[in-house]
């Protein structure tokens, strides 16, 4: 066997085991650019921020935070979102949540969704912070306002104040039902109108007369509404017994179930010298708080009135001095007299 045939022969022994050991021992021959580069991070940064309301109590609201991340190149671990919400008035932390993200690679969008329970109040500035290796590489901000605004679930309702139409009439409406002994009896009626695809019961409204330009409260009454089919129009009516002179709000205060659910106002112009709107601001008038006390005041200031008369009367009806203090005095001039003259 001459040299030439053993070296062929080792050439191509040394090239089946390298091709061997490729295929059983993956990485045995490793790319020179492979180790001096290992996995390189990826690229992550905030593609958006959404919000929408969540559960809603009586004091708190939850806001639903979706924040798209949007990844490139290589790969990205131990990453985390921190979101928090500071008040826009106070500005002041109302609550912080952080949550761990998953492993990602290559090219694509991430959804990460919490949520964030704040007070039922006011505006906050939610604020999402991106960290990587405890590291920040994102942030973020987005203003919410007007969370105090959002409803409560114990306190929906399909139910409304049929005005919110826009038609221009009065939320309540009056009529004079009767007039007497400086008092005047208002009928007081308003529509209620079912907006919604189910009947809705349990309801109660409550009629107030507020004198406008004090806010006391002059007669208060409350009837039940029953049940209103969905798009019928219920009018719920009372009668409102207030003193004459006076101009006033009419307050509508509709209750689902011992909650609060809705409210209007409209005015009772009484007074004819001026009028109120229901959106304007009064200025102080003469006011008399004893008309707002009931029929006692008014029995009160009827007795002093003929108890006034009729001393009057006894007296002659002349203004001065009466038949006993016109005694005394006499008397009183006698017993000078006579000491001077001692």
């Amino acid at each position: 066997m001459n040299r030439e045939t053993i070296l062929a022969g080792a050439i191509a022994l040394v090239v089946a085991v390298s091709v061997l050991a490729v295929a059983v021992v993956p990485g045995a021959i490793a790319d020179a650019d492979t180790e001096r580069d290992p996995v390189r991070p990826g690229h992550l940064d905030i593609q958006e921020v959404s919000i929408a309301p969540g559960p809603v109590s009586g004091g708190t609201a939850t806001l639903q935070v979706d924040t798209r991340l949007a990844h490139s190149r290589g790969r990205s671990e131990n990453v985390s979102v921190l979101v928090r919400a500071v008040h826009l008035e106070s500005g002041l932390v109302e609550t912080t949540k952080q949550t761990p993200v998953s492993t990602i690679s290559g090219e694509r969008e991430v959804s990460v969704l919490q949520n964030v329970s704040v007070e039922r109040s006011g505006g906050y500035r939610v604020e999402t912070i991106v960290y990587r290796d405890d590291e920040r590489i994102a942030e973020g901000s987005k203003e919410v306002r007007g969370v105090g605004t959002l409803t409560p679930e114990y306190a929906r309702t399909s139910v409304r104040f049929h005005w919110q139409g826009g038609d221009g009439l009065p939320p309540i409406e009056y009529t004079v039902a009767d007039a007497a002994d400086n008092r005047t009896t208002l009928d007081v009626s308003t529509f209620l109108t079912n907006e919604g695809d189910a009947a809705s019961k349990e309801l109660r409204v409550v009629f107030t007369a507020r004198q406008a330009d004090s806010n006391i409260v002059a007669d208060r009454a409350s009837v039940e509404v029953g049940t209103v089919r969905p798009g019928r129009t219920a009018t719920p009516s009372v009668e409102l017994a207030v003193p004459d002179g006076y101009n006033y709000y009419l307050d509508a205060v509709l209750w689902k179930d011992g909650v609060i659910v809705g409210t209007a106002r409209s005015v009772a112009n009484l007074n004819p010298t001026e009028t109120v709107e229901a959106n304007e601001t009064v200025r102080e008038v003469g006011l008399e708080v004893g008309d707002f006390d009931g029929d006692r005041q008014d029995e009160k200031r009827r007795d002093y009135e003929e108890t006034v008369t009729e001393s009057a009367a006894a007296d002659g009806g002349v203004p001065g001095f009466g038949v006993g203090a016109a005694t005394a005095a006499l008397v009183g001039a006698l017993l000078l007299a006579r000491r001077r003259n001692s």
